[in-house]
């Protein structure tokens, strides 16, 4: 998963690469330790052109997190082709980020 800490690294990030998962977390969120490598794990054996990234906003991202109007931990956002396609908030299943999933990458192949 990379790290982001700027706007301008997401924003690159998300313009370069036809499909990404942004997981917005923080190192003091024990919910967003548990899920970060269960969604590495999926990305890698089921989706492996999606690219991951990781955005602190208990650190030095919080203003990426702030102006992205990222209030609640945590927060995992699917883009396709620099749109945002799908949002899950605080309460979600990885078989819900899996079916969300499915279909646009399969699209994108």
């Amino acid at each position: 998963m990379i790290n982001i800490s700027s706007e301008e690294a997401l924003s690159e990030l998300l313009r370069s690469n036809p499909a990404v998962l942004l997981l917005f977390g923080g190192a003091h969120c024990g919910v967003c330790q548990a899920i970060k490598p269960q969604l590495e794990k999926l990305a890698n054996e089921e989706f492996p052109k999606l690219v991951t990234a990781y955005i602190d906003c208990q650190e030095a991202a919080a203003p990426v997190c702030a102006a992205r109007s990222i209030f609640s931990l945590p927060v995992v956002q699917l883009w396709f082709g620099g749109q945002r396609f799908a949002v899950f908030v605080r309460v979600f299943s990885l078989g819900e980020v899996r079916s969300a999933l499915e279909r646009p990458y399969r699209l994108m192949l």
